[in-house]
């Protein structure tokens, strides 16, 4: 069944064409056409033209957003001794370790990043059931088990996002808030494109990015013509 859409959502649908926007176009349209009263979000989706069933096909990976994603990032870091220090000093809000890890088994889940150094991850990894469904479980390959932690903490505190494909070869980005600037969420939307463009499988054929669109948390999505990237 169709989920039915409210009368707002009619109204800004209506300002939106069937056709693809250029980047800057897009970007502008979604901030106009967003009707919620807050600050909502703005997000990207790609289809690719991926086997996610082939391990060299799925895509994961980080980046750090030029402009940040105009919002405030709780970072809890898995360290001991030294590292749990560095992690401190570089603004990390919440730094354990099997102290950590209980207070999340006892249900606590105030953070959005988990950072941990490789070695923490034997204690982490009894966290997966919990951390894993939530997208919160540290990663080699988002830069979130790392021995360099102080910058790991910079670097989510700074505005990084991370990316993965689904089953059915999407992948879907934050890249900033629907208050920033058109230039800023632009540029923020190219870094993404870019980076997801450069992570194209060597074995894929044909056509890599299918379709893309953006759209504010609410709000309908506008399609993006690839070409104006």
């Amino acid at each position: 069944m169709a989920k039915k859409r409210g009368k707002k959502y009619q109204e800004a649908l209506k300002k939106v064409d069937s056709k693809e926007y250029a980047v800057n176009d897009a970007v502008q349209l979604v901030k106009d056409i967003d009707f919620a009263n807050f600050d909502s979000s703005v997000e990207v989706a790609f289809n690719l033209n991926v086997d996610t069933k082939q391990a060299d096909q799925q895509l994961r990976g980080a980046l750090v957003l030029p402009n940040g994603t105009g919002k405030d990032v709780t970072v809890i870091v898995f360290a001991k001794g030294e590292k749990a220090q560095q992690a401190k000093d570089a603004g990390a809000d919440f730094v354990g370790d099997d102290d950590l890890a209980q207070k999340i088994q006892d249900g606590w889940m105030d953070f959005d990043v988990a950072i941990a150094t490789p070695d923490m991850m034997p204690t982490v990894g009894r966290l997966g059931r919990i951390l894993g469904p939530k997208g919160l479980m540290p990663n080699p390959k988002t830069g979130t088990v790392t021995m360099d932690v102080a910058q790991a903490v910079s670097d989510a505190k700074a505005g990084q996002v991370t990316y993965r494909t689904d089953r059915d070869g999407n992948v879907a980005v934050p890249f900033g808030k629907v208050s920033f600037d058109t230039d800023k969420l632009v540029e923020n939307l190219k870094a993404i494109e870019t980076v997801v463009a450069k992570a194209r499988p060597a074995s894929v054929r044909g056509t890599y990015i299918k379709h893309a669109s953006i759209a504010s948390t609410f709000g309908p999505s506008v399609t993006l013509d690839l070409s104006s990237f």
